[in-house]
């Protein structure tokens, strides 16, 4: 462990190519364009990883930046340029400084690359510009990966209200259990359930849905 953070292994490499066949997977199934859920300038953005670096990654080839300070100073100017303050402007190493609890000595060594950041530093700097934890110290497909999730949880979002909507249309509103369908998106979950890990997960998912199933009934005919 240096300064605070733990060294790298391999699962993100591993994790990302998952991810991309998920990503793929659901895009297919909603009918939506993989250039929009692959878009690499808007992936970069999210991420904080070089565009170029992006457009590698997702074409299978290894990438990017490993030296932490490097990569922590590539994130922060993606940071300046793409997260302005209401008026259009860049923040100031002032407002950065005063936003983040640090004398302006500090945020400015930390900008210009004289002085390796903590994890505190980084904590401090991703509250202000209000990004996820780790957005400036993970490796870069370790940082995709994470963007291509939250890309996957519109796109099962968007699969459940479809499927929601499929049954509110189909289905009678009387019937208790396509009520249970409507209300709680089961199938949603369902799909949700399929893209975890491991059997144990699943198993989980299977019994809170049979104790939820059990306790509505479909009326006797």
């Amino acid at each position: 462990m240096t300064d605070g953070f733990e060294v790298p292994d391999a699962t993100a490499t591993v994790l990302l190519p998952a991810v991309v066949a998920r990503v793929t997977a659901l895009a297919d199934r909603l009918g939506v364009a993989h250039s929009e859920v692959f878009d690499a300038r808007r992936l970069s953005v999210a991420s904080g990883v070089p565009e170029s670096v992006v457009k590698a990654l997702l074409g299978g080839r290894p990438a990017g930046e490993p030296d932490l300070q490097a990569r922590f100073l590539q994130r922060l100017a993606l940071l300046r340029r793409t997260r302005l303050k209401p008026n259009g402007r860049k923040y100031t190493q002032q407002e950065i400084a005063d936003g983040a609890g640090m004398s302006r000595q500090q945020a400015g060594a930390l900008i210009n690359g004289d002085r390796r950041p903590t994890m505190e530093h980084c904590d401090a700097i991703q509250r202000f510009f209000r990004v996820h934890a780790g957005f400036l110290t993970a490796e870069d497909p370790e940082a995709l990966a994470s963007a291509l999730m939250r890309t996957e949880q519109d796109l099962l979002q968007q699969l459940a209200d479809r499927e929601r909507e499929s049954v509110r249309s189909s289905q009678a509103p009387d019937d208790p259990l396509e009520r249970l369908l409507q209300d709680h998106g089961v199938r949603g979950i369902a799909w949700r359930a399929a893209q975890l890990p491991t059997d144990q997960h699943r198993d989980k998912v299977a019994e809170w849905l049979d104790m939820l199933l059990e306790s509505v009934k479909r009326p006797e005919s």
